[in-house]
């Protein structure tokens, strides 16, 4: 599956679409972005039951500041309309992958619990 590119337009109806989105910050004139890339369209080739999505964060400053996006690239997962994971950095292969094994494997029962103490505490 290709990647979709994400505006503040259609965000909401892509992330609520969808209950495993990842997204990639990026800019045109960033090297690592650059350098990033095929690693994470190979990645979205691979998983076909997810959503990549990216963030082209010149284009959307708008939703990068949401994100408070301040290095790019950066990795963002969103499961259950939850931000789970937020990176910088350009992941090798491997890291890329173990950080979607280890998203897939999180119980969201849990993890909402979890939030839900920590904004009642």
């Amino acid at each position: 599956m290709a990647t979709v590119e994400l505006t503040k337009d259609n965000f909401d109806e892509v992330v609520n679409a969808d209950s495993f989105v990842l997204i990639d910050f990026w800019a045109a004139w960033c090297g690592p972005c650059r350098n990033f890339a095929p690693v994470y369209d190979k990645a979205a080739e691979t998983h076909a039951d997810l959503v990549f999505a990216k963030v082209d964060t010149e284009a959307q400053q708008e939703l990068a500041a949401a994100f408070q996006i301040t290095s790019i690239p950066t990795l963002a997962i969103i499961r259950e309309n939850v931000l789970i994971f937020a990176q910088p950095g350009a992941l090798p292969p491997a890291a890329l992958e173990d950080v979607i094994r280890q998203a897939r494997e999180l119980d969201m029962d849990e993890v909402r619990q979890k939030i839900a103490s920590e904004q009642q505490g």
